[in-house]
Order: structure tokens, then sequence, then C-alpha cells
């Protein structure tokens, strides 16, 4: 029983070790798919940025180019007032070039000759075109030309519809991609060309530890060693890759089987050692039962010895007083042939069960209790033949009967029948006793466990192993009731 719990608690740690493995492999496999996703989307917020950036520089050239033509177009308008052969009406093309600058909001500002404004806005008229004025209407280049003579400058910069439109795409472009930074990336990533020289966009690293090929190129193998990089598309259609590492969570749970490996190592070599223990106890237990089992087992025969050489001490030797020392002298040499066949597989022969029986109760009807009544009871006329060793079966009988005897107080009824059918042969042994509670029916088979005050646990542990190892039987409780006795059975298989 102890050899099979040892088995299902061995077997269950493994289940159990093997499980948690599993399980914490199947968590780390969805960390990483995750953090997997998570780099996509990033690497594909990049190339969202620099489609974005792409679209937004050509729609602001194709601006330029639009406001460059409109503001030429100022210009000539204005120059064309020098021609007097065109039929130029002048307050309509006032009217015309005015409405021009006023739908685009395209700030400008005309000066003379000696930079001085002279129009647009009219706030700063008759101020110089100079220093942070200057510079900020220098955006673009300035159209020179001539009315009536006098020489002009037109300076113009951005429109305010675009420089607000630029405005709202840099801080949406921005918000962006801080979001997905922010919130989708927490591992060491890098995104490449596909030269593996330029770095396109990276996270969480610091520039400082790529900005040259030299340092670049180790930690890019460094990471697809760790991970396969990801193939992106770039706005321009080249093709960059995305280099990453396993985030901190990842690399804990790297560690984390070979964490409970060992746990579910030390818990067996516990699980062992107490068990390694608890039989060393049992057997010292057992070892110590046998010595004082013989010390008993010797005790009753040699006690008669000593009486009878005191008694015959200058008296006639008979035959009477030698029969009685012979009976003392072959138990003696039946506790020695029992002892001898412990530990190791005793020869079974084919004997009479019903004799064997018979025996081990007269032995103990004439040393038991005068109160003490023992009934044997087989079937006339049936023989109960079974493989047997009879002096260690018989010792089987004595314990039970002993133990009875025990129960019952030294007054009551020991009962033995004997029935048997094809494969088996039955014996209960039954007393009048003060019967079991069920606590104790479930120790009574443990190495040890006694209620008597001077017992040593061995008896029933001792007759078990008998029947159940050496005779291929079984030995158990039938039935104990406190108050109304106890019934044990012994079940012996037939040679077929």
């Amino acid at each position: 029983m102890k050899q099979r719990v040892k088995l299902i608690l061995m077997a269950l740690s493994i289940v159990l070790a093997l499980f948690a493995l599993w399980e914490v492999q199947n968590v780390a496999s969805q960390v990483r798919e995750s953090e997997e996703a998570k780099i996509r989307l990033w690497a594909n917020a990049i190339g969202q940025r620099n489609r974005i950036s792409s679209a937004t520089q050509q729609f602001f050239q194709q601006a330029t180019l639009d406001e460059h033509r409109k503001m030429k177009l100022y210009a000539d308008i204005l120059q064309s007032f020098n021609d007097p052969n065109q039929n130029v009406d002048l307050r309509f093309s006032l009217a015309y070039v005015n409405y021009i600058v006023d739908s685009a909001r395209t700030p400008i500002i005309i000066t003379t000759a000696k930079d001085s404004i002279i129009t647009v806005p009219q706030e700063l008229a008759g101020q110089k075109l100079e220093g942070d004025l200057l510079a900020e209407y220098s955006q673009n280049p300035p159209f020179e030309y001539r009315i009536w003579g006098m020489p002009m400058t037109l300076y113009y910069k951005e429109s305010q519809y675009y420089t607000q439109l630029r405005q709202v795409l840099t801080g949406f472009t921005r918000s962006f991609l801080a979001d997905i930074t922010n919130n989708s990336v927490f591992v060491p990533v890098i995104i490449a060309d596909s030269t593996r020289t330029e770095v396109i966009a990276l996270g969480n690293i610091d520039s400082s530890e790529v900005n040259t090929p030299a340092k670049l190129l180790p930690r890019l193998e460094r990471m697809a060693s760790v991970n396969d990089p990801i193939e992106i598309a770039l706005p321009d259609n080249s093709r960059g890759y995305v280099y990453y590492e396993n985030s901190p969570l990842l690399r804990t749970l790297r560690w984390v089987p070979l964490l409970y490996l060992i746990i579910a190592i030390v818990l067996l070599l516990v699980t062992y050692y107490i068990f390694r223990t608890t039989r060393t106890m049992e057997q010292n237990r057992i070892w110590v039962g046998l010595a004082k089992e013989t010390a008993h087992q010797l005790g009753t025969p040699l006690s008669s010895l000593m009486a009878w050489t005191e008694y015959l001490r200058g008296k006639e030797f008979s035959d009477e007083y030698a029969a009685e020392m012979g009976k003392d002298l072959q138990r003696l040499e039946t506790i020695t042939h029992r002892f001898s066949k412990i530990g190791s597989v005793p020869e079974l022969k084919e004997e009479s069960v019903e004799e064997a029986v018979r025996a081990a109760i007269a032995y103990l009807q004439s040393r038991a209790p005068r109160k003490v009544q023992f009934v044997v009871s087989f079937p006339e006329d049936e023989q109960f033949i079974a493989p047997l060793n009879n002096y260690l079966f018989q010792w089987v009988i004595e314990n039970l009967c002993k133990n009875a005897i025990d129960a019952m107080e030294g007054a009551g009824t020991v009962t033995i029948l004997g029935s048997q059918d094809a494969r088996n042969i039955y014996i209960d042994i039954s007393d009048t006793g003060r019967g079991m509670s069920p606590s104790v029916q479930k120790k009574i088979f443990d190495s040890g466990f006694t209620t008597k005050s001077r017992g040593w646990g061995l008896g029933l542990p001792l007759a078990r192993r008998i029947v159940n190892q050496y005779h291929r039987g079984r030995l158990f409780l039938k039935y104990s009731v406190p108050g109304q006795g106890t019934t044990f059975r012994i079940v012996l298989k037939k040679n077929s």
C-alpha cells in the first residue's frame, strides 16, 4: 500500500511538473506572439508615418509651386502697368491681384529700392525690411519689377492656410506615432534598410549605441539571433527590416521552466527522503519487534525447561518427564524454523489446512486461560489441501488467536470456521471480544501499531506478510464492531 502511495505521489509530482512546464511554455508563446504583433504594429506605424511624411512633402512642394505662380502672376500684372500700349483697366487689375492675394491668404510685402515697405500689410508701411522681418519673408525668392520707372521688390511667405495645415498634420503625425510607440513597443527594436547600414527608426535603444556601422551591425546580428527580422515595405518602394529583442518578461519566462524543473526535482528528492526515512523507521520497528517476538517465543519453552530442571533435581527421570521436556524442545525447534524462514522464500508443500489449524489450536489450548473456549469447525468428509509451510502458517493462526484472547480479556470463545470452493480455501477466525473502532481498523496492519500497553505491533503485519507474500493468499479484517467481536479471514489458493 505504501509503495503504491509512493508511486502515485511521484507520478502526480511528475504530471504537475509537466503541466506547469506546458503552461509556462504556453504563456511564453502567447507573450512572444503578442510582442511580435506589437512590433509589426509599430513597424507599420513607422511605414505609415513615412507615407504621410512623403505625401505631405509632395503636397507642400506643389503648394509652394502654386504660390510661386500666383506671386509671379501678381508681379506680372503690376509690371504690365508700365506698358502704355496695353488697354488695361487699372482698377480691375488691382482688384484682381488683390483677390489673388486675399484668397490665398498669402502674406506679402512690397518694398522700394531702399527696402522701405510701401504696401501690404499697411501697418508695416514706411518701415525698413531688415533683421527678423527680412528673414521671415525671405523663405521664397522675391520678385523684382518696375512701376513707372520705380524699382519694386515683392516678398512673400507661405500661405496661412498651408501653415495651419502643416501644423495640424505635424501634430497629428507626432501624436499618432507617440501613441503607438508608448503603448505598443516596450522592447528594443530597430528598423534598418535592406543594406543594414542605415537606421530608419528605433525604439527603447539609445541612438549612441547604433550611430556607426561598427556598432549597428553587431547589434543587428545579435537581435537576429534572438528573433527573425520582419520585412516591411517602405514608402519609396524599397524594403526594410525590423529587428527586435525579447522583453524582460519573456526573458524571465524563459528561465521559469528550469526553475519549475528544479522545484520538481527538489520535491521528488524530499518525497523520496521522507519515504526512505519512514521505511527505515518502519524497518527499525520491525527489527525491534522481531527481537521482542523472538524473546517472547523462546521465553515460554525455556521457562518450562528451567522449571523441569529444578523439579528433577534429586529425582528419578521418567518417560513422562522426558515427553514434557520433548514438547518444549520441539517448540524451540518450531520457533527456530519460523524465524529462519522470515526474509527468505519458504518452501511450500501440499498440506492439510485443517490439520495445521488443529495443531496450532492444540498448542494454544493447553496454554490459554481456562475461561477461553476454542471451537474448530470444518465440513466432514472434505479435504482442505493447499500449498503450505506448516511452521509459518501455524504461526499465523497462533498470532490471530492470541489477539483474539487479548481482545476477550481472558474469557470468551474463539471460533475457527473452514470452508472452500473450487479455487480457494477460506478460514474465518472470530472472537467475542471488545471489537475495534473504524479508526483502529485502518491501522491494524501497520507495523508498530498496537493497542496493547506492552505490545509492539508486529503480530498482524507479520501474519499478513506470511499469508499474502509467502502463500500468495489474502489476510484481511472481515468484520469488527465495538462490543460485538471481530472476525479475520484467511484466503488460500488451491493448486489447479
